[in-house]
């Protein structure tokens, strides 16, 4: 099948005026976007870089929901207080909560909204800190980002909403009352000055910034990261200018599993190991209930010393994880026809790892893991030859900080007030994950609050 390529407008079809003014085409102000324009809105979409998507083209496990059908038909039966107290519980209580409760009560909703736009989400697997399958994903298991970028390019395409790429948002620009009423955008024909009602910020987070990590987390600043290059806090520095709150900006998140030995860091899913798959360190033995938080995980893996671990898995997780296709493609999957050639090739004790495995796929028949107490993941064991190994490395994956928002997404400046006409939502916005973001999270977020932008800000000019 061939790829879909979405053709965005050119610099000179920009117009003078939109109702609002949309930051960022990733998952977030794609979602908006649709939402807004359902509505009635004239909307436009600018994006920095050269394609489309953003960070959400990264994002490979699942989209976490509650109470879904999709649940439902799997014979799952699930509460939406569960996964608010695991979420809250995975942030350190360190979340906003009013936003975690919508973030919670409109999850299952969100993946009914996507259906009705074609994009159907029918799988489901399980991230670290959670209790139950609340990842949703396509039926054919690919990854969910690229899938769900594809679909509402598609959706945008349909409804002849605007895009526009090499289009960099460099002012937010306001009135004398300090309402936001527009943007300057800096394209190759020089910049234009283009009027809204009102501005979204759906522009990511900063996980590719040296300079703001660096500011507030100078410890990270040797780590490599799985975002995408343009991931430099842009909306951020937009925000700040004009007098707006940033919140929990220490607060970086380090995914425990990427792949740091080539040019280009891979980040390598949570759903391998919600599929089955286990850590071992260079003894060739667990040493952590793998489905634990990324914050413990990767704490963890870097308490080794060993530089980094693998992770283990057979056919049977790879037949359950279609992004291993892509990761043995690009060349970070090590093979063994046996678990001791596969032990041989990635330089461990075989005979640990032997042993290592038979434990584990003893556990899992008995749903008991008396060594770590993971009570997830479970539904295969490791015995299906051929097997494989990815090595590893905790890297920055996620920033949990950013501009401080109602839950209707308004923004706030440094006294609590409302900035009007100005809004966030998605990775550049902070609070919803507290100090720690659970794996199949970021895109409900994108999806929830990026719903939650467009109708908010519809309400808000109607009633203008």
């Amino acid at each position: 099948m061939a790829k879909y390529v979405f053709t965005p407008k050119r610099p000179n079809e920009i117009a003078s005026d939109y109702d609002i003014v949309i930051v960022g085409a990733g998952g977030t102000g794609l979602t908006a976007a649709l939402q807004a324009h359902e509505l009635g809105m004239k909307v436009a979409v600018f994006e920095k870089n050269e394609q489309l998507g953003g960070n959400t083209n990264r994002a490979s496990s699942g989209m976490n929901a509650a109470e879904s059908l999709v649940q439902l038909k799997e014979g799952i039966i699930d509460n939406k207080e569960d996964f608010y107290q695991e979420t809250l519980k995975g942030g350190g209580l360190l979340n906003d909560c009013d936003m975690l409760h919508y973030f919670v009560d409109h999850s299952a909703i969100a993946i009914d909204w996507l259906m009705e736009h074609g994009i159907e989400l029918t799988d489901l697997t399980i991230t670290g800190g959670m209790s139950k399958k609340r990842a949703h994903r396509p039926a054919s298991k690919a990854p969910v980002g690229g899938y769900l970028v594809t679909g509402l390019l598609k959706q945008c395409e349909k409804e002849e909403i605007p895009l526009f790429n090499n289009a960099k948002v460099v002012k937010l620009r306001q009135n004398a009352a300090k309402e936001v009423t527009g943007a300057e955008v800096e394209t190759e024909i020089g910049n234009s000055v283009v009027n809204a009602k009102a501005v979204l910020l759906a522009s990511g987070g900063f996980g590719a910034s040296k300079d703001i990590i660096k500011k507030y987390r100078p410890d990270l600043v040797g780590y490599h990261t799985t975002n995408q290059p343009g991931a430099t806090g842009d909306g951020l520095k937009l925000a700040e200018d004009i007098g707006a709150q940033l919140m929990q900006m220490n607060f970086i998140q380090v995914h425990p599993t990427a792949q740091t030995d080539t040019d280009h860091t891979f980040l390598i899913g949570e759903g391998v190991r919600g599929e089955g798959a286990i850590l071992v360190n260079k003894s060739g033995e667990r040493f952590v209930n793998e489905l634990n938080t990324r914050k413990i995980v990767s704490n963890a893996i870097t308490a080794l010393d060993e530089d980094g671990a693998y992770l283990i898995l057979d056919q049977g997780i790879r037949d359950h994880f279609k992004a291993i296709e892509f990761y043995d493609s690009v060349g970070v999957v090590e093979h063994g026809d046996t678990l001791a050639d596969l032990a041989k090739k990635i330089g461990v004790n075989a005979d640990n790892l032997e042993k290592t495995v038979a434990k584990w796929n003893e556990a899992v028949d008995k749903h008991d893991d008396a060594a770590f107490g993971r009570t997830t993941g479970m539904d295969r064991g490791i015995s299906k030859a051929p097997y494989f190994a990815i090595h590893i490395h905790p890297a920055i994956h996620y920033t949990m900080g950013g501009i401080h928002i109602t839950p209707e997404t308004k923004v706030l400046d440094g006294n609590g007030n409302v900035i009007n006409g100005l809004y966030a939502a998605g990775e550049v916005s902070g609070g919803l994950h507290g100090n720690n973001r659970i794996g199949g999270n970021s895109i409900a977020e994108t999806v929830i609050f990026g719903r939650q932008a467009g109708m908010q800000i519809t309400k808000d000019i109607r009633e203008k």
